[in-house]
């Protein structure tokens, strides 16, 4: 059963929502324009906010859905397979030859899921931070290392407290390029795009 679980997440989460609405609405391969990645910051860049919406509640939902199938057949054991293997099917899609987005909206999805309080609170400073710097890529890195350390605060279960601190140090991993332009100033600020 767990190995079906994690089989089916990982191909749910392969699922390129942030290049198939691009291309669907407008034509466009999302790979080719702005930073390339195949990820919800991108498509608002070069889109718009509504197609970026879009693109989000896909990614989003394909983290939510795996976990909570997940977690209702074989409890938390059963969600942090799906959720995990959700966001390795987003950033690693069979169908994009294993180029994906970063994984935030679908780790938010499994968030929901797994830890709804901790969701919220890093929702909010997620916003926080966007709206007081326009640096998406400081809101997520922020949020990964504050994940762990809110699942210990709040004595969340001992498994998801490790799952915590793995998927935080994998969403760093995966932002290391803009961590490194954070660092020298050269990172790009939020902007919103209306490209058609």
């Amino acid at each position: 059963m767990q190995f079906i679980i994690a089989i089916i997440s990982y191909f749910v989460g392969s699922i390129p929502f942030s290049y198939l609405i691009p291309k669907f609405v407008s034509k466009i391969d999302i790979r080719q324009v702005g930073s390339g990645n195949t990820g919800t910051t991108n498509v608002v860049r070069t889109l718009g906010l509504k197609v970026g919406v879009l693109a989000f509640v896909g990614d989003f939902f394909k983290g939510l859905l795996p976990t909570l199938i997940g977690y209702l057949l074989l409890g938390h054991t059963g969600g942090l397979i799906g959720g995990t293997f959700a966001v390795l099917g987003h950033c690693y899609p069979l169908w994009l030859k294993f180029k994906g987005g970063k994984g935030i909206a679908t780790s938010a999805g499994v968030l929901v899921i797994l830890t709804p309080h901790i969701f919220l609170i890093l929702l909010v400073l997620q916003f926080i931070i966007i709206f007081a710097t326009r640096y998406m890529s400081l809101a997520s890195i922020t949020s990964a290392v504050l994940l762990p350390v809110l699942c210990m605060l709040f004595s969340v279960p001992t498994e998801i407290i490790i799952f915590s601190a793995g998927l935080g140090a994998f969403v760093i991993y995966r932002h290391r390029s803009n961590l490194m332009r954070l660092i020298r100033g050269e990172e790009k600020k939020l902007t919103i795009g209306s490209k058609k």
